[in-house]
């Protein structure tokens, strides 16, 4: 989707995060729109295994929002991306929406550290599932994601916290 799209991941990071912080442009790398969703990922992943090389860890820091379906990133329930181990980005074709590119679980658990941002009431039904539920990632994709070596955080406020376990501790 292009980036003037209001539905733009990379148009919403820009207005809320990235105009504010004082990193270069050259630093910033949305993916591209110009061409197939298939040929954008596979740019994409290729840029992504030039700049990471061998590391053992991918990116220091991502941020996830949660979907009231369990989905995150563009990682949709019952997708075929969700079973991924090699690729680092995919094209996803969604029903409900334009087709898109995703970085894949594979990326996501090689990075340092993950935090899922969760607000609102609207998610507390969906975060009390994905957290203390049975796991079923083809039904809740954000149950995919877990670091390997690195640490995974979940900061929601009390509205989307509303009916978590205030007794249960979160180890996952």
């Amino acid at each position: 989707m292009p980036l003037d799209d209001p539905r733009s991941n990379a148009r919403l990071a820009q207005g809320a995060l990235l105009a504010f912080v004082p990193i270069p442009r050259s630093q910033i790398h949305p993916i591209s729109c110009r061409e197939s969703p298939e040929q954008a990922a596979a740019a994409y992943e290729q840029l992504l295994r030039r700049f990471f090389g061998d590391e053992t860890h991918t990116f220091d820091l991502v941020l996830l929002g949660l979907g009231t379906d369990g989905h995150t990133a563009s990682l949709f329930p019952h997708s075929p991306v969700l079973a991924e181990q090699e690729r680092w980005a995919a094209a996803v074709t969604d029903a409900d929406g334009p087709a898109r590119v995703t970085l894949t679980p594979a990326v996501f658990n090689r990075s340092r550290t993950v935090i899922f941002l969760v607000s609102g009431s609207g998610k507390a039904r969906i975060l009390q599932e994905v957290l203390e539920g049975d796991y079923r990632p083809q039904r809740l994709p954000a149950q995919l994601i877990r670091p390997e070596a690195g640490e995974l955080l979940w900061l929601a406020d009390q509205a989307a916290a509303a009916v978590l376990d205030a007794d249960r501790p979160f180890v996952l």
